[in-house]
C-alpha cells in the first residue's frame, strides 16, 4: 500500500513569529501614546474655550476634532496592542478593518477634493469669511488669522475688502467703530527690522483703491495665495500623504500576516488533536 501523504505541518508545529508580533505591538504602542497626548490636548483646549464662541465660526470645534481623532486612534491602537500580545484574531481583524476604512476614506477624500476643487474652494472661502466676521470674538481665532495672513502675505479671503464683513472693520458710514474701514495689522507690509509693530498700520486702508493700498498692505486674498502655495508644494504634500499612508499599510500588512500565522497554528493544533 502506498504511504499516506501528510500535511506539511504534521511533522512540526508552526509558530507565530515573535518579530511580527512585537513589531506590531511596538507600532501600535507609539500611536497609543500619540492618541493619549491628543486626547489630553483636546480636553485641555475644550476646557479653556467657551463652547459658544468656538462653534459660532467653524463647522467643527478644533478641540473637539482633536479629541475625536485621539479617541479613535486610542481604540484602534488598543485593538492592535492587545490583539498582537494576546494573539486575538478578533481584535487584530478589527484593527485591520478600521485601518482599511480610514485609508479608503482618505483616498476618497483626496479624489473628491481634486474632482470638486471648485466647490472645495467655495467652501474654504465661506469658512474664511465666517472667521473674518468673528475675528474679534475669539482670541485663538484672531491669532490663527493673523498668523495665516502674515505667513502667506495675504489679507481676507478674496481681497482686503472682505474685512468690511467684520462689524468693527465695516466700512459703512453708520459704523461708529474707531477701526472703521481698517484691516488687521497682519495685513500690513511689515519690515523685519521693525522692533515694535505698529498695530494701527491698517487704519483706513479699505477706503483706498488697490494700487494705493498695495503700498501699505497685502491686497490679495488668502485663497489665491493658498492655491499657489499648494501648486508650488505638490511634492511636499505628496510626501506628507505618503508618510501618512505607509504606516497604515504597514499596520494592515503586519496584522494580516499575524492573523494568518495564528490561524495556521490553530489548524495545526486541531489536526494533531484529531489524530493523537
Amino acid at each position: 500500500m502506498g504511504r499516506r501523504n501528510k500535511p506539511a505541518y504534521d511533522d512540526d508545529f508552526s509558530h507565530v513569529s515573535n518579530v511580527v508580533k512585537y513589531l506590531l505591538f511596538f507600532f501600535n504602542f507609539i500611536f497609543w501614546v500619540v492618541s493619549v497626548v491628543m486626547m489630553s490636548i483636546g480636553v485641555y483646549a475644550r476646557m479653556e474655550k467657551h463652547a459658544e464662541a468656538a462653534m459660532s465660526y467653524l463647522s467643527v470645534d478644533p478641540a473637539i476634532l482633536v479629541l475625536i481623532v485621539g479617541v479613535l486612534m486610542f481604540f484602534i491602537a488598543f485593538c492592535g496592542c492587545v490583539g498582537s500580545l494576546r494573539e486575538n484574531i478578533c481584535l487584530l481583524q478589527t484593527f485591520s478593518i478600521c485601518l482599511s476604512i480610514i485609508f479608503l476614506l482618505q483616498l476618497a477624500t483626496g479624489i473628491l477634493g481634486f474632482i470638486f476643487s471648485d466647490k472645495a474652494r467655495t467652501k474654504v472661502t465661506e469658512m474664511i469669511d465666517k472667521a473674518v466676521i468673528h475675528y474679534r470674538d475669539d482670541l485663538d481665532l484672531q491669532n490663527l488669522i493673523d498668523f495665516g495672513q502674515k505667513e502667506f502675505g495675504c489679507c481676507g479671503a478674496v481681497s482686503f475688502k472682505d474685512w468690511t464683513l467684520n462689524m468693527y472693520f465695516n466700512c459703512t458710514p453708520e459704523n461708529p467703530s474707531m477701526e472703521r474701514c481698517s484691516v488687521p495689522f497682519s495685513c500690513c507690509l511689515l519690515s523685519k527690522d521693525e522692533a515694535v509693530i505698529n498695530r494701527k498700520c491698517g487704519q483706513g486702508m479699505q477706503e483706498l483703491d488697490y494700487l494705493k493700498a498695495g503700498d501699505f498692505i497685502h491686497t490679495n486674498g488668502c485663497i489665491d495665495k493658498l492655491v499657489n502655495w499648494i501648486h508650488s508644494n505638490l511634492f511636499l504634500l505628496g510626501g506628507v500623504v505618503l508618510g501618512l499612508a505607509i504606516p497604515q499599510l504597514v499596520g494592515i500588512f503586519l496584522s494580516e500576516m499575524l492573523v494568518k500565522q495564528i490561524k495556521e497554528q490553530i489548524e495545526q493544533q486541531r489536526y494533531h488533536f484529531r489524530h493523537s
